[in-house]
């Protein structure tokens, strides 16, 4: 991906959407634009415009920490864009976010039997392990069960973001699907902004950008986020609606990838549907293997 670009392009959407009300300032007479002037984000930031405007043009390689700093508060980002600003001017800097080169293993984290043996030790929760462009690598039974809308009977990994934008299944598995595609682009977003040389990611967003017109608009929206922690809502096909707990875990020892755990509040229906599920998947004798998808 173009980093030039991605810091023009993320710097002017987040001005636009800025009003000088919003920013404290007088909105005057003759605006010709909705958000900031490049004059009164420099301003607020207490750089010139000229320099400013540099930045805006996609030149960031260089710009300390306290401009960026400046710049961030200037535009009201919040701590997922403002680390997507700071990950962009790493990137511009050619330093890796995590301080070494993320490493590209010939092998699939999934393939080592430790991970299985941690993910099948969640026996009451569904886990599985992810990687930035949001292949889903490894299951446990459960996730399996959870997930067998999504995993079909193809040839592809299956991927979070293929599935919510290209497989209508979708619609029903996500009560919430227009919030599930937002936190979808947006998390992927600030995967790209971290390793922006990753060619499996470019290769996702040129898929789903020629596919989805969906994915094409939200994309161009340039809004992040991280996933760390919330409560979601399905729709499984076998034992209904479920609202579901959330925690991602990052994989030190890989760089990129993460182990996403749902659970339950325990006592709660939803609880009792996934023990349902675990039945169901059981007497269905779904067994591990490597995952694959109709996406």
């Amino acid at each position: 991906m173009d980093n030039r670009a991605e810091v023009r392009e993320f710097l002017m959407s987040r001005r636009a959407r800025l009003s000088p009300e919003l920013a404290g300032l007088a909105a005057g007479s003759g605006r010709r634009v909705s958000g900031l002037r490049r004059s009164e984000v420099a301003t607020l930031a207490g750089v010139s415009v000229e320099y400013y405007a540099k930045l805006e043009r996609g030149a960031i390689a260089g710009a300390s920490a306290s401009v960026l700093d400046a710049v961030s508060q200037a535009l009201q980002l919040d701590e997922a864009e403002r680390a997507h600003l700071l990950d962009l001017a790493r990137a511009a800097d050619g330093i890796p976010t995590s301080g070494r080169a993320r490493r590209r293993p010939t092998r699939s984290p999934a393939a080592r039997p430790s991970l299985h043996w941690m993910l099948d030790a969640v026996t009451d929760g569904i886990a599985v392990v992810r990687n930035a462009q949001s292949d889903v690598l490894a299951f446990n039974p459960l996730a399996r069960a959870f997930y067998a809308p999504m995993i079909g009977d193809g040839g592809r990994t299956p991927n979070f973001a293929r599935f919510q934008f290209l497989d209508p299944a979708s619609r029903d598995f996500y009560p919430d699907w227009d919030l599930f595609a937002d936190m979808c682009v947006a998390n992927l977003r600030a995967e790209a902004g971290r390793d922006p040389h990753n060619p499996a990611m470019q290769e996702l967003v040129g898929e789903l950008s020629t596919r989805s017109e969906t994915f094409r608009q939200l994309w161009g929206a340039h809004n992040v986020r991280t996933h760390g922690a919330g409560v979601k809502r399905f729709h499984h096909p076998v034992v209904g609606d479920l609202t579901l707990a959330f925690e991602e875990l990052a994989i030190t020892a890989d760089p990129g990838h993460a182990v996403l755990v749902y659970t339950a509040e325990p006592g709660s229906e939803s609880a009792q549907r996934l023990r349902l599920l675990a039945s169901w998947a059981a007497d269905a004798s779904f067994t591990r293997s490597e995952p694959s998808t109709r996406a």
